[in-house]
């Protein structure tokens, strides 16, 4: 290593070569040892994450299982074991449900579930998942799901979270750091106020430790990953998206996301009927017929509008990049709805019957007067009825929307029955 002669050096000539070359030698390595704690932070928070999304993806699976009734109360031997499944019967319906390709990779997706104690065979006598006639049990439904330090700490942030993500929070603002504009963002201070507000925390030293600990877990993150959380008037964003749909084919993967998610999407809200204080589970939706009322954004992960350049393409250590402002149309142009209605227009009408899963409903409204089709989750049940991008909105349920926003439109689906009716005009392919 070759260091500079500075200054202080010559000041301390008189002493000797042991001691003058120490604080150079500090100064030198203190750079590359805080990046070397920092990377190591953000590794061990991106293995925590990743241990959160198998949680989230199995609690989305359960839930989905008890909606569709692959979940009950099964008889063998003149016993009763109550909200079980069975092995041979997930795996059917992980093919027919499109979450796994073979028996063989269903197998592989549950096995991982069984590793991380989400799920148990009914008796304990089983470790491997095997394709047979076995009863198999989440532990979330028999009170046996073990919650650790970690787990802790998850079922906090997504509490957190579901306040910061709500419709009265103004803590959430699009601002600017070194001459970026990022989506989303909070100030350290701010959110450290807001704790305290809150009753998450009595002073700011334990909400700012409270905080630490969210970004160690891949909760938060700076915008630019450059800081620890600390009481500032540094940015920081959300990092996980407690709402997003998870896939099963995700458990195969290293990374718990491939690409990053809008934080507001309609592709899996579900409103939460009870005190968000006393929530002691990781639900990210819930088997209710009730829909939290949301802005719809793109589900900026899919392949048919990752490219709009809504995120940013730095190079940081973090899985989940920074959000920036201003997400790209699909459309080519902008249309009006006097354009729409023109006699001889190029344009077909359509209307879709589409029945919400047990996540939502599989698209996202955007623009204004009229609104369009901004994405389509291919695997949802929008797609299955044949809605695609690009097509705009004509009327939802019977009520007229050609001269409202996106926000209304959003409103008006998320707020109403499950099954909708939706009528749309799609431009003619010449």
């Amino acid at each position: 290593m070759t260091l500079q002669f500075t200054a202080h050096c010559q000041d301390q000539m008189f002493l000797s070569p042991q001691v003058f070359c120490i604080r150079c030698h500090l100064e030198t390595e203190r750079p590359a040892a805080m990046e070397e704690g920092m990377s190591s932070m953000q590794q061990k928070a991106a293995e925590l994450e990743h241990m959160a999304e198998v949680l989230l993806t199995g609690e989305q699976l359960r839930l989905r299982l008890h909606e569709e009734k692959v979940i009950k109360d099964r008889r063998h031997h003149l016993k009763t074991y109550p909200n079980c499944f069975v092995a041979k019967e997930l795996i059917d319906w992980l093919i027919d449900h499109k979450e796994a390709s073979d028996r063989e990779t269903a197998i592989k997706l549950v096995q991982k579930l069984l590793d991380h104690s989400i799920i148990h065979h009914v008796c304990d006598e089983h470790k491997e998942f095997k394709d047979v006639k076995l009863f198999y049990r989440f532990r979330k439904d028999d009170g046996t799901f073990p919650l650790d330090n970690e787990v802790k700490v998850f079922m906090r942030g997504q509490r957190l979270y579901e306040k910061l993500m709500s419709s009265e929070n103004t803590l959430l603002q699009a601002r600017e750091e070194e001459g970026v504009k990022y989506e989303r963002t909070f100030v350290a201070s701010e959110f450290i106020d807001w704790l305290i507000q809150e009753g998450e925390a009595t002073t700011r030293t334990e909400a700012e430790q409270l905080g630490r600990r969210l970004l160690e877990h891949g909760i938060i993150q700076h915008v630019s990953n450059k800081h620890h959380f600390m009481d500032s008037n540094l940015l920081y964003q959300c990092r996980m998206n407690f709402r997003r749909r998870r896939r099963l084919m995700e458990l195969l993967t290293e990374k718990s996301r491939l690409m990053p998610e809008s934080h507001d999407s309609p592709f899996c809200l579900r409103k939460q009927n009870h005190d968000n204080r006393k929530h002691t589970s990781f639900l990210s939706v819930s088997p209710t017929k009730e829909i939290k009322i949301v802005s719809a954004v793109r589900r900026s992960s899919m392949s048919s509008c990752g490219s709009s350049g809504y995120f940013s393409s730095s190079p940081t250590l973090s899985s989940s990049p920074p959000v920036l402002c201003n997400p790209k149309s699909v459309l080519k142009r902008p249309v009006t709805a006097d354009e729409l209605l023109m006699p001889g227009a190029p344009y077909v009408r359509k209307t879709f019957t589409i029945v919400g899963d047990a996540v939502g409903w599989g698209f996202v409204v955007r623009g204004s007067k009229p609104c369009h089709i901004q994405a389509v989750d291919p695997s949802g049940p929008a797609a299955a009825a044949g809605m695609k991008v690009c097509q705009f909105v004509v009327s939802v349920n019977g009520l007229n929307v050609l001269h409202v926003d996106y926000r209304t439109v959003s409103n008006l689906i998320l707020t109403g029955p499950r099954t909708i009716v939706m009528e749309v005009m799609e431009e003619i392919e010449s």
